[in-house]
């Protein structure tokens, strides 16, 4: 088996991670697109391609940028549906910063004249820590 390259294994070991929030007192927008996404169809194998949007609102913490460009290439090799890819996105993102409020969108390319886009929403409480 061919040994992995540097960026394989900086995906295989990384871990989401937050940093803390420098203005946790003010109500602010974030906005990130990943526009590479990909995943597998959990029936016939083939990728599938999205454009992933990230609109939150930070409490105490905010998402450190690299651990999610990393956490996102993960799901190149995962087969699941459209919709259990951003549902476990928003968990998974939503679990970690406990953000006021998160929005996950997942705007799938075409396939066989079908086109998807998913959206999950997160609404949190103003975190005491």
């Amino acid at each position: 088996m061919a040994e992995l390259k540097r960026g394989q294994k900086e995906i295989r070991d990384s871990k989401l991670t937050v940093v803390d929030n420098q203005y946790p007192d003010r109500d602010y927008q974030v906005d990130v697109t990943l526009p590479e996404f990909t995943c597998l169809c959990p029936i016939t194998g083939y990728p599938d391609f999205a454009v992933i949007r990230l609109t939150y609102v930070p409490d105490t913490y905010i998402i450190e940028l690299k651990s999610l460009k990393l956490y996102i290439n993960k799901f190149r090799n995962e087969s699941m549906f459209h919709e259990a890819a951003v549902n476990l996105i928003l968990d998974d993102l939503a679990g970690i910063a406990k953000p006021r409020y998160m929005k996950v969108t997942g705007d799938f390319n075409p396939r066989g004249n079908v086109k998807t886009v998913v959206t999950a929403e997160y609404h949190g409480e103003k975190n005491s820590d």
